[in-house]
């Protein structure tokens, strides 16, 4: 009698098994689908259907990690390229809800954290950063930061460093540090010499310092740099460079 109750829990375990499946391989699809997307990401018809993606996989599926931070994902790559501050903060916001959301699915995954800290930066970019400071924001920054570095540095091109370089820029006085941001931002360098975001960081570091022919090297790399390593994002920072370097000619005139 124990034995026939033991196979039959076990039936039911395979047959549960087998219902499982099926969607751990489609958020493993969605998740799939969301970073092809990702490579035309500066595309108004890409975004769209990640969104589209997005609201399919967390209907099917509304804790999963993997489709939660790309989701995050996304909405910070549209707020970090928007310039009009209610829609910024906006936009966000929502990077952050499902950043949060992905954390709460996952608390050790680091792409979770650095997605909540990409997107606090973006929304106390929108907000102002003294009011952010005000809301004490600058600590969850760091700690989510801090975090993903630890946990998983080399993510997303080492990224993490990255961001702490114009997070040191972006503060006020007495707080900025562009020794720590001319660091950092050399870290990531380092590491991945095709990404075009810290040279662009770097001569706004350096012009800053008061080094403008430094400034005038940096944004010649980040304005003749190769594209292919990640197309949408040459493309973005090509043109924010293309302001920058006017100014960098105008001081050293």
């Amino acid at each position: 009698m124990r034995m026939l109750s033991l196979l039959v829990a076990l039936g039911a375990v395979a047959v549960l098994a087998q219902g499982a499946a099926p969607v751990a391989a489609d958020a493993a699809s969605f998740a799939a689908r969301l970073d092809e997307l990702w490579k035309t990401r500066d595309s108004a018809d890409a975004v769209k259907a990640n969104d589209e993606i997005i609201r399919e996989g967390l209907k099917a599926s509304p804790t999963d990690y993997e489709i939660l931070w790309r989701a995050a994902r996304i909405r910070w790559w549209v707020a970090d390229g928007l310039t009009e501050e209610k829609l910024k903060k906006q936009v966000a916001k929502e990077g952050w809800n499902y950043a949060k959301r992905a954390v709460e699915a996952k608390p050790a995954g680091a792409e979770g954290k650095y997605y909540t800290a990409l997107s606090i930066g973006a929304y106390s970019q929108a907000v102002g950063i003294l009011k952010a400071l005000s809301e004490g924001l600058e600590g969850q920054f760091v700690e989510n930061l801090d975090y993903s570095i630890k946990n998983n540095e080399a993510f997303d091109r080492y990224g993490g460093h990255t961001a702490k370089g114009r997070y040191h820029w972006e503060l006020p006085w007495p707080k900025r540090s562009l020794t720590k941001s001319k660091e950092e931002l050399q870290k990531s360098i380092d590491k991945h010499p095709e990404h075009l975001r810290n040279y662009y960081f770097l001569a706004d570091t350096l012009l800053k310092d008061g080094d403008a022919k430094g400034a005038k090297v940096a944004i010649d790399k980040a304005l003749n740099g190769a594209d292919a390593y990640d197309p949408p994002e040459a493309r973005r920072v090509k043109g924010w460079a293309k302001t920058l370097a006017a100014t960098i000619d105008k001081e050293l005139k």
